[in-house]
């Protein structure tokens, strides 16, 4: 009986194998919950998702979707780029400067005879082409009617315009000498009449009338002292300005409405 009772307490060496799997559960349950905290809430993220998206672009986004669109386009209004359209508006005024230039070597042409005399002088300024015509070649002095010749080159010069779209203001000029006459009681209605006169042969000639302006500065703009006699001839022309921009229209300029007065209330008198 000792001997087998001494048999059934001998050692088992296989008995790690328990802790050892134990040990094992331990740690793959460890690392399910270690993968459980890490897994990321996909509502959660959804929704912080499109937040972001509708900051950052704008765009209108239902928070409440459970479905994450793939791509959202942006809005972006289309617009022609700076560059480009600077390019556009200078080879529109490079072809307006050359219709320009071209209409001076026209009017050049035609007003060559009296330019090699000294009495017509064409110039290029920022506005566009001014012809400065002394009066001498278009009226006797205190007359506004055209002489004959004159009348022909201003027809000349009329047929070079006609076909151009550019505006024209004609204006009046006189020396200070003043005028007291029947027909011109200043020199205002002198210089104002000669506009007129070579307006009207404008009109008549084929140039639109609505392109067309006269004014009467009468010895308001001297472009020489009239203290000498050669600064007065010089003063008394008619000035043809051919205009390269169109007129901008007006915008109305309304008054402010005034503010309404206090109101004040009368208590009822006594009974």
């Amino acid at each position: 009986m000792a001997r087998r009772k001494i048999e059934d307490e001998r050692d088992n060496h296989e008995r790690w194998l328990v802790s050892y799997a134990d040990f094992i559960t331990l740690l793959f349950a460890f690392f399910v919950v270690m993968y459980a905290l890490s897994t990321v809430n996909e509502g959660k993220y959804r929704v912080l998702s499109e937040s972001m998206i509708s900051a950052f672009r704008n765009v209108h986004v239902n928070t409440s979707s459970q479905q994450l669109p793939a791509t959202v386009a942006p809005q972006v209004s289309v617009a022609p780029k700076p560059a480009i359209l600077a390019r556009t508006q200078d080879a529109a005024k490079q072809r307006q400067r050359d219709k320009m230039r071209n209409v001076a070597k026209d009017i050049l042409q035609v007003m060559a005879p009296l330019i090699e005399q000294g009495k017509v002088r064409v110039l290029e300024t920022s506005r566009g082409v001014s012809i400065e015509i002394n009066d001498s070649v278009l009226f006797s002095p205190g007359q506004a009617l055209l002489h004959p010749a004159s009348a022909k080159a201003m027809r000349a010069v009329a047929e070079v315009l006609a076909p151009t779209e550019f505006p024209i203001t004609i204006e009046g000029h006189t020396d200070n000498v003043p005028i007291n006459t029947l027909q011109f009681p200043s020199n205002w209605e002198l210089s104002a009449v000669r506009a007129t006169t070579v307006l009207r042969l404008f009109a008549e000639s084929g140039v639109a009338a609505e392109r067309l302006t006269a004014i009467g500065y009468a010895d308001t703009r001297p472009v020489e002292p009239n203290l000498f006699a050669d600064g007065r001839a010089r003063n008394r022309r008619v000035t043809i300005l051919v205009d390269s921009s169109e007129p901008e229209k007006g915008k109305e300029v309304g008054l402010e409405p005034a503010p309404a007065p206090a109101s004040t209330s009368t208590p009822p008198a006594g009974q």
